[in-house]
């Protein structure tokens, strides 16, 4: 039978737990568990608690945790994920799908043909929206540590912020393949907007100490582009 996750956003421990809010809605009223029914809480810190509900009301469900466990180890490859801003749902897809690849950190970037500009409040509110993907992927794929979901900055101030053994941006233009590079522990990977960067901005990429990376030899879109890049990068580098 499976046992459904959920993340929780607090300390954790041994005996009763009461949980409340929407959390407390999504198991009893959408999920509709019942007293006696199986779950797995985890809080984000590589741990995961066993439980079991014992109350589920309207408001509030009352479960008892077991003693805490091991959760899914991560991948060895620390990866962080630098992507161009795109419109709905092509970010929201690109952000789920990273995480259930294993990255480490994604920090959404500000492009020169970048089709979003976010500021103040609205920006607050989808870096909320977009951790809140982080975290119902991370609860769906089984791991037990939530990636870290950056506030959005321009791409020359991540350039310049980012320390990693090997920066990777992705050209179809390029002959130059994963295969033929030193494996790093850590890997900072830059996809661009729809329309790709510009050449001012691939130049900056150069001076930031960037090498081109080609993953076959078709144009990729920019929410697909971060799921091949990782999927190679697992595979030469990291766990699968």
């Amino acid at each position: 039978m499976r046992v459904s996750r959920f993340y929780l956003d607090a300390p954790l421990s041994q005996g009763e737990q009461l949980l409340d809010g929407d959390l407390a809605h999504y198991i009893s009223r959408v999920l509709r568990l019942s007293a006696g029914a199986a779950v797995q809480i985890f809080n984000g810190s590589g741990q995961e608690w066993p439980g079991e509900v014992l109350e589920a009301g309207k408001r509030e469900v009352r479960i008892e945790l077991g003693a805490p466990m091991a959760g899914l180890t991560e991948s060895p490859l620390r990866v962080h994920l630098g992507q161009a801003m795109s419109r709905g749902e092509r970010m929201d897809w690109a952000i789920q799908k990273a995480v259930e690849l294993g990255v480490a950190q994604i920090t959404p970037l500000m492009t020169e043909r970048c089709e979003v500009r976010l500021q103040g409040e609205r920006a607050e509110k989808r870096l909320n929206h977009w951790q809140q993907i982080a975290i119902s992927a991370c609860e769906q794929c089984g791991r037990s540590v939530v990636p870290i979901i950056n506030p959005p900055i321009a791409l020359a101030d991540w350039l310049s912020s980012l320390k990693v053994d090997l920066k990777l941006v992705l050209h179809h233009r390029t002959t130059q393949r994963l295969s033929s590079m030193t494996p790093p522990q850590t890997l900072g990977l830059l996809i661009g907007p729809e329309g790709g960067l510009s050449a001012a901005e691939i130049e900056q990429t150069e001076g930031a100490g960037f090498q081109a990376a080609r993953f076959g030899p078709r144009v990729l879109r920019t929410e697909t582009a971060p799921v091949v890049a990782l999927s190679i990068a697992q595979q030469l580098w990291g766990d699968f």
